[in-house]
């Protein structure tokens, strides 16, 4: 539901009086606030899942990852406001209006906070209340953009989506984490002992989800400021549907991880089922993107059909090229060879950036997905050599174990 009303926001937007360019500013400074509070939760999100159930002072615990995730986010803030004229020139104006910048930081701040709150209803196992909070969100930004379009333009865009994420923020701490910890209140407190007993067993899965997040959140300022602001409108909104399709084979690698850390003996079988069913959805899935990607896109204004079909089918087929890896992932992961994880990841991450930062000023945002797509087929190709040699490998052990006399 919330994927959907994502969906929706960005189409009032398209359809407010927005121009195509203020939607391709609003989105790369979306974009870059999504980058800048991944890296300053510091891996603490992760670490919550893992260990907030075991830990002896949860009330303690939660208030210094909260406490240590929002100083990283000021700094982190800080950094990218200051050298914005080199890594995204075309922002720069957020920079030089006082009232843009202190915004900027606060979304990023809140942005921050709600992701670590996030990672403790996964915790606690409350569910509900991520859902509720993803529905205040998804709600409450979707009729913002009309009303600060008047004042702000494209930075409209950006404080819709940002005091939605306060809005949201508020109720979970004030009312919903409460709820699931015992005379919790919401204090800055740092215990850099708890930080860095829970830090050190997370960093790993840290920087393999930093590498793959990078991609997607960093493009956007490649395009804005390579190409066009245009461009990168329809860049934005034909990842946004292909991450739709990107969603399944996530959910049913995540799965399957969760599964073989239950019953690592059965990981071969369930690798197998897990992406028999992935093709099975994705084949439907990527048919209705290739024969509705045009009216898809088309909801939000003619260009973006015209300008954003052909990126869309490509981004759409990478599906089951990601549904490869990400299987292989989950592998890695249950298996813990996190080492082999991270490189995989860093390696796909510079190559898709490097490429398409050196393409994109000829080839433009299609030039960036034949790059994007073709990097996952390699990557695929990598994977299915490598479980190949690996079960060659096995099957020779075994003949070798059987030759031996008893």
């Amino acid at each position: 539901m919330t994927t959907g009303l994502g969906f929706f926001f960005w189409m009032v937007v398209a359809r407010a009086d927005y121009t195509e360019a203020e939607v391709g500013i609003g989105a790369a400074i979306i974009s870059a606030i999504m980058l800048l509070s991944l890296i300053s939760t510091l891996g603490l999100n992760i670490a919550i899942i893992r260990f907030f159930s075991k830990s002896k002072h949860p009330v303690e615990m939660i208030n210094s990852c909260l406490t240590a995730s929002g100083i990283a986010a000021l700094v982190v803030s800080g950094i990218f406001l200051a050298g914005v004229d080199w890594w995204s020139p075309a922002t720069h104006f957020v920079r030089d209006n006082i009232w843009f910048a202190l915004a900027f930081t606060l979304f990023v701040l809140w942005t921050t906070l709600s992701r670590i709150t996030g990672s403790l209803f996964i915790a606690k196992r409350r569910a509900e209340f991520t859902l509720i909070k993803s529905t205040i969100f998804s709600l409450l930004k979707i009729p913002l953009p009309i009303l600060f379009v008047l004042f702000w333009h494209a930075f409209g865009i950006v404080s819709s989506w940002g005091f939605a994420t306060g809005f949201a923020l508020i109720i979970s701490l004030f009312i919903f984490l409460p709820r699931i910890q015992k005379s919790y209140r919401p204090v800055p407190k740092l215990n850099l002992g708890i930080i860095k007993d829970i830090w050190k067993y997370s960093a790993g899965n840290y920087f393999a989800v930093l590498f793959a997040s990078f991609p997607p959140l960093i493009l956007p300022l490649i395009i804005i400021n390579q190409i066009s602001a245009e461009q990168n409108a329809y860049f934005y909104v034909a990842w946004m549907i292909s991450s739709l399709l990107f969603a399944i084979p996530v959910a049913v690698s995540q799965s399957l991880f969760a599964e073989g850390s239950h019953s690592e003996e059965e990981l071969a079988m369930n690798s197998r089922r897990a992406f028999k069913f992935i093709v099975l959805l994705l084949i439907p899935a990527i048919t209705l993107v290739i024969l509705l990607g045009d009216w898809l896109l088309g909801l939000f204004g003619e260009n973006y059909s015209s300008y954003g079909l052909k990126l869309l089918w490509i981004l759409g087929g990478s599906s089951l090229f990601i549904g490869i890896s990400d299987i292989y992932y989950s592998i890695l992961r249950v298996r813990n060879r996190i080492r082999e994880l991270i490189l995989i990841r860093l390696l796909t991450c510079i190559v898709v950036l490097a490429v398409s930062s050196i393409i994109a000023p000829a080839h433009g945002i299609v030039g960036i997905g034949y790059v994007w797509i073709g990097v996952q087929v390699v990557v695929s190709i990598y994977v299915l050599l490598t479980v190949r040699s690996r079960l060659r490998a096995m099957r020779v052990q075994r003949q070798n174990i059987q030759r031996v006399p008893k």
